[in-house]
């Protein structure tokens, strides 16, 4: 395996060695570490918090689940191709899915993937790809532009070793312009995130308490000593847990304790603190444990899923597609196939592939293909003709006249009713 260390014997920079970045002022453009708590600064600290764990589990699997389509466009015209070395083996260690998995949790947490190239095939494309972990990498950008440290030429260091900026992947989730760094989301909203931290850790509290007792039990006209009052507290709670009528004589008074609204209000926050995360990634707020409101609420699981897709999954896909395609050949490309997370009924489904097949969009085998089902033998599946479409007591016939467009001609033929 290619060693870039070895080969460039590069040295240590002046980038502070292998001091571990925090998630602080480096990483945005205002202060947030007198705004939020010092755990909300670290990813670490950030996903003890239920909705941002949440976040990045829904993001990253969803984009580890798609499949992963290569192409090659020349003219007008696209040919699927196998997928390269890259997208089958891209890493020492584990599967195209961990790969994947990897890169967008540096995306949704830190704002930034960055991998380091060890192999490249004999045209020097990169085989593989190690994503390295953020917080151990460091650019320097803000020279002058045109000198070296500069947005035009970073430089480049891993755990204080410089490393070749053509060795390095780099994508970020949004940068600033003249910065090569993209913003951490964390960073920008570590004070959501400490609120969110505060609230969970109150309510951890309140329990490891005992919480607040249910009410009060006393006795208006005589004293109870220790011994009493522990008989009496037992028959009360065990008819309180077995959700019984309580019996007691006219010198008894119950009061039960209600949570009050001051206390009842950090049930609020912490849905808010949801719905802000939720808005921060444009995730349904209900996936990671907000409150929607409005109209969506009445969608179908299917519309729901297209919105996901298109206000959360899109942009991240958008930004993989374009910086992993840049790695291969020109003309070449990869596409992830979103419609995947797409599941309709199985009627809506087939009645789709009829559709397909009738005007000679897909053949059989493409169809059976997709409900991972055998080609028909002989290939008698492969054939794309477009099939007679049943109107009333007509059936539309495509007919291809010469080197001319398909034409439609009607042929009156009776309507025969299928057994």
């Amino acid at each position: 395996m290619r060693n870039p260390f070895r080969r460039w014997g590069w040295t240590r920079s002046g980038s502070g060695g292998a001091e571990q970045r925090r998630i602080d002022v480096g990483d945005v453009s205002w202060p947030v570490q007198e705004l939020a708590s010092p755990d909300a600064h670290t990813i670490d600290g950030a996903v003890r918090l239920g909705p941002v764990f949440a976040a990045g589990r829904l993001l990253a699997s969803s984009v580890a689940a798609l499949p992963i389509h290569q192409y090659r466009k020349m003219g007008g015209e696209r040919t699927k191709l196998p997928l390269a070395p890259l997208f089958q083996k891209p890493s020492a260690q584990g599967t195209i899915d961990d790969w994947l998995w990897q890169a967008m949790l540096s995306l949704v947490y830190r704002g930034n993937a960055v991998g380091l190239i060890t192999e490249r095939d004999w045209l020097e494309y990169p085989t593989k790809i190690e994503w390295l972990n953020p917080a151990d990498v460091f650019v320097q950008d803000t020279n002058a532009i045109g000198t070296r440290g500069s947005f035009t030429d970073p430089v480049w260091s891993y755990a204080g070793v410089e490393i070749p900026s053509h060795d390095i992947v780099h994508i970020p989730w949004m940068s600033y312009p003249g910065r090569v760094w993209g913003l951490s989301p964390i960073a920008a909203y570590a004070v959501t995130v400490s609120t969110g931290l505060a609230a969970q850790k109150f309510t951890d509290d309140y329990f490891r308490a005992g919480g607040q007792p249910p009410g009060h039990f006393r006795n208006t006209q005589q004293t109870v000593d220790q011994s009493q009052a522990g008989v009496i507290k037992r028959r009360l709670v065990q008819s309180i847990r077995s959700h019984e009528p309580i019996v007691y004589g006219k010198d008894w008074e119950y009061k039960p304790i209600t949570v009050s609204i001051a206390e009842a209000q950090f049930c609020e926050t912490m849905r808010l603190g949801a719905t802000q995360i939720a808005a921060i990634y444009g995730i349904p707020p209900e996936k990671i444990g907000g409150e929607t409101g409005g109209s969506y609420t009445y969608s179908s699981p299917e519309q729901r899923q297209i919105e996901f897709i298109q206000d959360a999954l899109l942009p991240y896909l958008v930004k993989l597609e374009n910086h992993l395609s840049a790695l291969l050949p020109r003309g070449q490309y990869i596409k992830f196939n979103a419609d995947a997370l797409i599941r309709v009924d199985i009627l809506t489904r087939h009645s789709v592939y009829e559709k397909q097949r009738l005007i000679g969009k897909n053949s059989i085998d493409e169809i059976r293909a997709l409900e991972d089902e055998q080609p028909l033998p002989d290939g008698r599946g492969q054939d794309y003709t477009a099939l007679p479409i049943q109107t009333g007591s007509s059936i539309t016939v495509p007919q291809v006249r010469g080197d001319h467009d398909p034409g439609l001609r009607l042929i009156k033929t009776p309507r025969r009713d299928h057994g």
